[in-house]
């Protein structure tokens, strides 16, 4: 068995009485690293030097009595679009290939503080954009589950580096689905946090509005102990909101005795397998042994959510890439006459297809004959969709569906189709319009493929999901499973 088998507390424990040693759990992770991420490339740059070193400045800090934290001198994995001091962050972009930053974000200034170690960083779609993995400059992450398979993305690295065993958790960040369809994907449990709970300084930013860092991990609990790490107000951060922070923890009691569970008809409509469809029925059924209820609701406006978010998103994106020009830092073309030459050739060479036809649909979007007809509409129908929820809201505590339509479908099988691939995102996308949180646990498989159940909840409601999901876990078996690499 593993190290990284047992649950956080459990390593916790085995640390404080000596058990083991931090540098046992770095040399885990490098080990597992060396076995497997020739198959599954998980990891873009590893920071091998600088984690023993300081997993042997941990190990002499445990002589010493001190309270230290739950997540001391755990291996973590840091999604490559979070920038780390010292080491390169790509946004797995070529026009970032040598990017190598000089402060940390406040997440990982965080986690610095909990006393965890940086593995390495892990591979993403380029510039988060992408459902698949596949939109990487460097490499294509696989499933664990079946290396003929994609991980989902954009946080595809992600999921599958937890998967797989190589880190004990990782973040990601989630701005369409980019946690939580991964984390279905790779059978692993993935949080989208309510936007503003988790300070987004220091993500390299696709769409600001949307755009959230969040935990991936093997269990509800060992999320919990990570979100309560990284969640809170930061003056560095000006839509990070100013609200208290539970104790996540507390809300862990198996007990959903007369929990309202609203399942919206939209989410199990054509498009969602047959076998999905069942998983969440399968899972709807624990629960009301458990004491919940549930009730078919709708969502009307969802119809319109994907074309909501790709107008937005990605005139957030041609603003926000804009400053990638070739004149600051990251890539400059060799080959440009003049100014003007160099903007374009530098951005031609340095940015991937899929991030090129996002700037091209956003800038459209924004441009002065579009401006009302697209851009103002999609704001107008956003604010129908967030509506929608809140009226769920009024009446339920949480809202449950399935995470994706189908299981990981196969590498290339997609990349040739781009409007197949943004509705992979159908299911999650409207909770990163209204801002709520959301999560996706292990409910099954298909095939041998693991499918998700996704749990939604009101605004700073994270209690609330994490108190559902952790029910669910602890009455189904889904979570033990691994995939045989």
């Amino acid at each position: 068995m593993s190290l990284f088998d047992k649950k956080l507390s459990e390593l916790h424990s085995l640390l404080h009485k000596k058990e083991i040693s931090v540098s046992d759990l770095v040399d885990t992770s490098y080990k597992r690293i060396n076995e497997v991420d020739d198959k599954v490339q998980a990891f873009l740059t590893l920071d091998e030097e600088n984690a023993r070193k300081y997993a042997k400045v941990l190990d002499q800090a445990l002589g010493l009595e001190k309270d230290h934290g739950l997540l001391f001198g755990l291996p973590i994995g840091i999604k490559d679009n979070i920038v780390t001091k010292g080491i390169r962050t790509t946004a797995a972009s070529k026009i970032l290939g040598d990017f190598n930053p000089i402060y940390n974000a406040t997440v990982v200034e965080k986690l610095n503080q909990a006393e965890t170690v940086t593995i390495g960083k892990i591979n993403m779609d380029e510039f988060a954009m992408g459902s698949s993995n596949e939109n990487s400059a460097f490499a294509a992450t696989k499933n664990p589950w079946d290396l003929e398979r994609v991980p989902g993305g954009s946080s595809g690295g992600s999921a599958a580096a937890v998967a797989a065993g190589e880190v004990f958790f990782s973040l990601g960040s989630d701005t369409g689905g980019s946690i939580r369809q991964p984390a279905a994907f790779c059978g692993v449990v993935g949080l989208k946090p309510t936007y503003g709970r988790v300070s987004r300084y220091g993500l390299i930013a696709f769409a600001s509005s949307l755009d959230q860092i969040g935990p991936i991990t093997r269990t509800v609990e060992d999320n919990a102990y990570l979100l309560q790490a990284i969640s809170g107000l930061d003056s560095m951060d000006s839509t990070s909101a100013n609200a208290d922070v539970p104790d996540f923890l507390s809300s862990l009691t198996g007990d959903v005795k007369g929990l309202k569970i609203g399942v919206p008809k939209e989410y199990l409509a054509e498009g969602v397998s047959e076998e999905v469809r069942q998983s969440v029925k399968d899972a709807l059924k624990v629960l009301e042994g458990l004491g919940a209820t549930w009730e078919e609701v709708s969502l009307p406006h969802s119809q319109y959510a994907l074309a909501t978010y790709y107008l937005l998103s990605s005139s957030e994106a041609s603003a926000n890439l804009a400053r990638f020009d070739g004149v600051r830092y990251g890539y400059r073309t060799d080959n440009a006459k003049n100014l003007i030459d160099m903007y374009k050739q530098t951005r031609s060479e340095g940015f991937g297809p899929e991030v090129k036809r996002r700037i091209m649909l956003g800038t459209y979007a924004l441009s002065a004959g579009h401006y009302d007809a697209y851009y103002v509409k999609a704001q107008k129908v956003r604010t129908l969709i967030k509506q929608d929820f809140e009226d769920v809201f009024e009446k339920y505590d949480v809202i449950i569906g399935p995470t994706t339509p189908t299981p990981a479908f196969k590498v290339g099988e997609n990349t040739k189709d781009p409007l197949t691939m943004y509705a992979n995102d159908i299911l999650t996308i409207p909770v990163n319009l209204a801002g709520v949180p959301g999560i996706s646990v292990p409910a099954g498989f298909v095939d041998g493929l693991p499918v998700g159940l996704q749990i939604i909840g009101n605004h700073f409601e994270e209690s609330t999901i994490y108190r559902v999901a952790h029910a669910f876990e602890q009455a189904t078996d889904h979570h033990k499973k691994k995939p045989q690499l």
